[in-house]
């Protein structure tokens, strides 16, 4: 039953985001978020998530940021938020996602050459300006979703030069009692393959996708502060993943 289920929803998947990829390059630049929304809920629904949130998400132009526990969470926060993300640069290359990604505007950046902050840095600020939101995941990596990793702060000033206090976010999951535990089955972390962990992720009768908003704005002139603070408020809300 398990493997059927994953062949039957890897086909709906890939059909669904075919027609996003389709869509978002000819669709107006103020109607791509509604497509990208769109597609991300059919895609949860697919999966067999169910997404609860709490609170309320912020109102454009924000800076958002979250903590990390896989590629999931993109499609959690983007089925609630009229948003670009900034991701490491490979995600670009990645069949078919990759693409629209790029449609969507996302903004890469290198993980591995550190000259490459200050560039993306003032794309953000210049998407903010543009009345814009948009979702960072200041960890620079996702883990198991045993604790908040520490927040790294080179893209963090962008805020503060746009004007634009940062929102935060916690995300965590949980899957049905007698299944694999959501640290292995959706927190994708350290060495773990995508193509295996997807499909065991597709093998799941059904999933829960926790999101909480918090109601703090947090601007301060030092990214190193505005760092630590974001990590407090973000770590205050969130919810160690245990099933």
């Amino acid at each position: 039953m398990s493997e059927l289920r994953a062949l039957l929803r890897a086909a709906v998947v890939t059909a669904v985001t075919a027609a996003a990829y389709a869509v978002v390059p000819a669709a107006p630049p103020a109607r791509r978020g509604r497509v990208v929304r769109l597609w991300a809920r059919a895609t949860l629904r697919v999966l067999g998530a169910r997404v609860e949130v709490r609170g309320t998400g912020p109102e454009a132009p924000f800076l958002l940021v979250a903590n990390h526990l896989g590629y999931l969470d993109v499609l959690v926060l983007a089925s609630q938020l009229d948003c670009v993300f900034v991701a490491r640069d490979d995600v670009a290359a990645w069949p078919l996602v990759g693409r629209l990604c790029r449609a969507a505007g996302t903004l890469f950046v290198s993980r591995e050459r550190k000259s490459d902050a200050p560039r993306a840095a003032a794309r953000i600020e210049s998407v903010l300006r543009e009345g814009r939101g948009v979702v960072l995941f200041p960890e620079g990596t996702s883990s198991e979703g045993a604790a908040v990793l520490p927040f790294k702060s080179a893209l963090l000033a962008a805020a503060y030069r746009a004007g634009v206090p940062v929102a935060c976010a916690a995300l965590t999951y949980a899957t049905p009692r007698g299944e694999a535990p959501a640290r292995v089955s959706i927190c994708w972390w350290g060495d773990m393959k995508f193509v295996r962990h997807f499909i065991d992720l597709l093998r799941l009768p059904r999933f829960t996708a926790r999101l909480s908003f918090g109601a703090e704005r947090i601007f301060d002139a030092d990214r190193k502060v505005l760092a630590e603070r974001l990590w407090h408020s973000v770590s205050r809300q969130f919810e160690p993943v245990t099933s």
